[in-house]
């Protein structure tokens, strides 16, 4: 029970990474808002948490959204302490003169812009308590790029850049800032990932992980239950790779 006592925020957390993510802080004592612009899918995981998860509709890339999203925190639950930015979108593998216009402009509004937008929502408050731990959802993409994924892999080094940047800033005030980046994982978003979902597209993705498998939303949401607990409360800046050995 390393989050009991806890109030987190947990976005794009109707499936995937996110969803394994809010499924293990409230497993670990925690009380969690799950939060998704897809609202019956978030209010679907929420319900299947009990008492101790919220659902709420959010698109995070709109301000609006962001405070609804945060105050249903603090009348839900009386407090704020743990923000998890991981909603998160990609783009089809194609040269990086191909992507539409819109479709790069909402890669940043979702994966870069969401950040700037909840960092302003609760920065603030996580000062006026001098405590507080926001964790990035960021990618090996950001880290050891793939070709043909540019601008998506350009927005997760924005995100690692973010992290390190903010966790610089925000050290004084007792607000610890961190990031993960996962591999490839078995989540809704794979299949944009690789193009194509065929087992010999699958081989050739496996080949480049040592451990020769795709990450899951277990790995993510351990791995997040511990950067998000006190037992990480010297650990702040780090992105850390959930790769399965991709990176090294």
């Amino acid at each position: 029970m390393r989050l009991t006592g806890k109030i987190a925020i947990v976005t794009g957390a109707a499936s995937g990474f996110g969803e394994g993510i809010a499924r293990k802080f409230v497993a670990e004592g925690a009380r969690v808002v799950v939060a998704d612009r897809d609202g019956e899918g978030a209010m679907r995981v929420a319900d299947s948490l009990g008492l101790d998860a919220a659902g709420v509709r959010a698109d995070v890339t709109k301000a609006a959204d962001v405070e609804a999203m945060v105050r249903t925190a603090i009348e839900r639950f009386d407090g704020l302490d743990i923000l998890v930015n991981n909603a998160g979108m990609g783009h089809l593998p194609q040269p990086l003169e191909s992507l539409d216009e819109a479709d790069f402009d909402r890669i940043l509004a979702v994966n870069v812009k969401a950040i700037y937008l909840a960092a302003k929502e609760v920065v603030p408050r996580f000062k006026a308590q001098k405590r507080g731990v926001i964790l990035n959802i960021a990618s090996t993409a950001g880290v050891s790029p793939r070709p043909r994924l540019t601008w998506y892999n350009a927005s997760k080094g924005w995100v690692i850049t973010a992290t390190r940047s903010m966790a610089v800033e925000l050290a004084p005030f007792g607000i610890r800032v961190c990031a993960l980046n996962p591999v490839a994982g078995e989540t809704p978003m794979l299949k944009t990932f690789m193009g194509e979902d065929t087992p010999e597209v699958r081989a050739k993705f496996l080949a480049t992980i040592p451990i020769g498998r795709f990450s899951t939303p277990e790995d993510l949401g351990n791995a997040a239950c511990f950067l998000c607990s006190d037992e990480a409360s010297m650990i702040t800046g780090v992105a850390m790779e959930v790769d399965g050995g991709r990176c090294i």
